[in-house]
């Protein structure tokens, strides 16, 4: 199942409706890509992950290296960014 922005035009009473739905469909274990901003939930709930800016993919691999062990100083920043 394809994802693009899922929560993006939603009243924010709504947005955790919507990831709790994702949530649930992959611990059926639906295969699924979500494009998302909701970095917190992508930590928590994905398998795989790829950062992209500027349309290129900058980093990619599991959760916990990815947002716990960034390799890339781009995806460094980000994650400083979105922390503060």
């Amino acid at each position: 199942m394809l994802f693009d922005e899922p929560t993006s035009a939603l009243d924010p009473e709504l947005v955790q409706g919507i990831l709790h739905i994702i949530k649930d469909l992959a611990d059926e274990g639906w295969t699924m890509v979500v494009v998302t901003h909701e970095i917190h939930f992508a930590r928590d709930v994905a398998d795989h992950v790829v950062l992209m800016a500027e349309g290129k993919v900058v980093e990619e691999g599991e959760p916990e290296q990815l947002f716990l062990r960034p390799r890339e100083a781009l995806t460094k920043s980000f994650l400083q960014q979105i922390e503060h």
